[in-house]
């Protein structure tokens, strides 16, 4: 039987003071959403996905503390606090709030945000819009 303890790949990574990147992701976080142009759409709850998907500048390589990284779950909440409490008339504008949210965090780099409302035609999945922004 051969001794793990001993190997590299089985003890903790050791802190490095050189950054390096990261990429965080939500895909297809399924929400209701008051949007829409047309005046069948105001008013009501349509159903949405966002997806998120950032590249981040790792401050702490290697850390294993929450505190260290960008927090998905809060992230998730984030934007589910944004969608509802807000109404929109173009997935463009919610994918522009939701892209400017996440590059509040100096850690982000680069975020694309894709913006999916699900049932506007009943012969696609979905219809919407993808945008990508930068930092600075």
């Amino acid at each position: 039987m051969t001794d793990l303890s001993m190997s590299p790949f089985m003890s903790p990574p050791k802190h490095s003071s050189q950054a390096g990147l990261r990429r965080l992701y939500i895909h297809d976080l399924d929400l209701m959403a008051d949007i829409g142009v047309y005046p069948e759409e105001k008013g009501v709850l349509q159903p949405i996905a966002v997806s998120v998907d950032l590249l981040i500048t790792e401050t702490e390589p290697g850390s294993d503390d929450l505190a260290a990284v960008v927090c998905y779950a809060t992230l998730a909440d984030e934007i589910r606090a944004l969608v509802s409490g807000s109404r929109v008339n173009l997935v463009e504008t919610l994918a522009d709030r939701i892209a400017s949210l996440c590059l509040l965090d100096a850690r982000v780099r680069t975020v694309r945000v894709r913006v999916e409302k699900r049932a506007v035609m009943p012969d696609a999945r979905a219809v919407g819009v993808e945008i990508e922004r930068s930092a600075g």
